[in-house]
């Protein structure tokens, strides 16, 4: 069984890439290719994780665990929204375009700079859909922040700082209005219904219905189950009644993950009735870990969303390619967010003349490797000053200048600070870090 390897002794060391050049395999053929990101989801807010609460039901994120491959020690690039998303979208610590914040998301970065979709072949229909949360659109008409300036052929998005209302056409600050966008046009307000999770995945299944003859990139980025808590109010009513323990907030976002789990089915359930399922590599994670605010549960992982504990920045990850390798099985090498553009590049045997921090996953899957990063980094900067480092099973935490060591093989719950009984290894981390800090604002902007 997968799940019995679910928690499998960390025991490989994992690689850090940085300004190094990629040359990917020779020719390969042109999969689809879908990325499903949802926000702020609960490491143990997916059935498939055998600690799940038992209100938890996740079966179509289940099965494609099941048929794909389950990365059990999958990270995020941040805590918070923002820096996940510009770190998937570079294939880079998005700390080289001084993105740390969610807050930062608001500003973007550099809009001549490429992105994801610029580097897929021409052959290539691209469309992003849901949050998109890497530059707003004060500049509107302009839009220089919005996916179609950015290598997107379609969107249907909001450009928000971080939540938008699921019913209506506004943001999660009273009643400001925060349009979504179909390409670039605004939807009027008294032109939008529906329950905005149930809209994105209709969105998705009707592109993949018009881009079923040629190859594609689908970036589904849910903000399920981002606040606001909000649900249909018979779905909100059925998990109280089920389940009558549970406080209202933990009952909508159920509610809010049911419809989520309902969107990933019906996207694979697409793909598998055009007879496109085998050809399409499909990746499926979160932006961070589940948030307090929401009561989401990261099982037995510390901490939640906006922290560098492991419940702030582990993910369920999944990735599927029938046509190239078996599923079925879990892989506990440590993997990152911004693994998976370098992953997609090496599908798809392009070369590429940049330097990515992120690696291929293809190695790993295909067990030609056993280790991937040598060492993995964040920084989320602001008044706390927080950072950590991973190092094999070694993790070197910091906040607001005090330090923690902790030994993640040993105490994946991060109970126990080692740092006084191994003071050598605490430093050595720290001057790692150090030297990557060093990096990193070195080649900002560049």
């Amino acid at each position: 069984m997968i799940k019995q390897s679910f928690y499998a002794t960390l025991s490989v060391f994992f690689g850090f890439v940085s300004g190094c050049f990629y040359t990917f395999g020779a020719a390969a053929d042109h999969p689809n290719i879908v990325v499903i990101l949802t926000d702020d989801q609960g490491y143990a807010d997916i059935s498939f994780n055998p600690d799940h609460p038992k209100e938890v039901s996740t079966p179509h994120m289940d099965a494609l665990a099941e048929e794909g491959v389950f990365f059990s020690q999958a990270y995020t690039s941040g805590p918070v929204c923002s820096p996940t998303r510009a770190g998937i979208m570079l294939g880079q610590y998005q700390q080289r375009v001084g993105i740390y914040t969610a807050g930062d998301g608001g500003r973007g970065f550099d809009p001549e700079m490429s992105i994801f979709p610029s580097f897929l072949p021409d052959q290539y229909t691209s469309m992003a859909i849901g949050k998109w949360h890497l530059g707003l659109d004060n500049d509107y008409p302009e839009l220089k922040w919005h996916a179609m300036n950015r290598g997107f052929d379609e969107a249907y998005k909001f450009m928000g700082r971080g939540g938008h209302d699921y019913f209506e056409s506004k943001g999660v600050n009273g009643d400001d209005y925060a349009p979504i966008y179909r390409n670039k046009a605004r939807i009027l307000a008294d032109e939008y219904e529906g329950y905005l999770t149930t809209r994105l995945t209709e969105e998705a299944v009707s592109f993949i219905d018009r881009q079923k003859e040629d190859p594609f990139f689908l970036y589904l980025a849910y903000n399920a189950v981002h606040t606001p808590a909000q649900a249909p109010r018979e779905d909100i009513d059925f998990y109280k009644n089920k389940y009558p323990y549970l406080s209202d907030t933990r009952a909508i976002l159920m509610a809010m993950l049911y419809h989520l789990d309902e969107g990933v089915g019906a996207v694979v359930n697409k793909l598998k009735a055009e007879g496109i399922w085998d050809k399409t590599l499909l990746i499926f994670l979160t932006d961070n870990g589940g948030a307090g605010a929401m009561e989401a549960n990261n099982g037995s992982l510390r901490g939640f969303k906006q922290m560098l504990f492991e419940g702030g920045i582990r993910t369920p990850w999944i990735v599927s390619w029938p046509a190239k390798f078996p599923g079925g099985r879990s892989i506990d090498t440590p993997v990152i967010s911004f693994d998976i553009l370098p992953t997609v590049l090496d599908a798809l045997g392009m070369e590429v003349d940049r330097a990515l921090d992120g690696k291929s996953l293809l190695p790993l899957i295909e067990g030609a490797v056993q280790t991937h990063h040598a060492a993995l980094h964040w920084d989320i900067a602001g008044p706390r000053k927080e950072w950590a480092v991973r190092q094999g099973d070694w993790k070197l935490f910091s906040s607001r200048g005090k330090q923690e060591l902790y030994h993640l093989g040993k105490d994946p719950h991060e109970a126990t600070d080692v740092i006084d009984l191994n003071p050598a290894k605490a430093k050595e981390l720290l001057e790692l870090h150090k030297k990557w800090k060093r990096d990193v604002e070195a080649s900002s902007g560049k």
